[in-house]
């Protein structure tokens, strides 16, 4: 059990360093014609949207358009690994 308990936690940490990825790369804005750049930003927001994009319909941007999606989903997706590997460990 110890062992699936390393392999989700590391299944969650890569799925939080997409999640940190999209932030960066809403910050930057690659060139998306570019076709490197173009697999690399379908790749993140494939993965990612599953998990964003219900946290976003259900959170009021309001005046500021400002998206905290990608925050609360690190901190849900923090409490649910917690839960997991303790359910897996005890």
């Amino acid at each position: 059990m110890y062992m699936l308990a390393r392999i989700i936690n590391t299944l969650f940490t890569i799925l939080n360093y997409f999640i940190i990825a999209r932030v960066i790369i809403s910050w930057v804005r690659p060139n998306p014609s570019d076709q490197r750049w173009r697999k690399l930003i379908r790749l993140v927001y494939d993965i990612t949207e599953p998990i964003l994009g219900p946290i976003r319909q259900l959170l009021p941007t309001g005046s500021l358009g400002v998206d905290f999606s990608p925050l609360i989903a690190l901190f849900a997706l923090s409490v649910v690994r917690r839960f997991v590997i303790r359910l897996l460990i005890y």
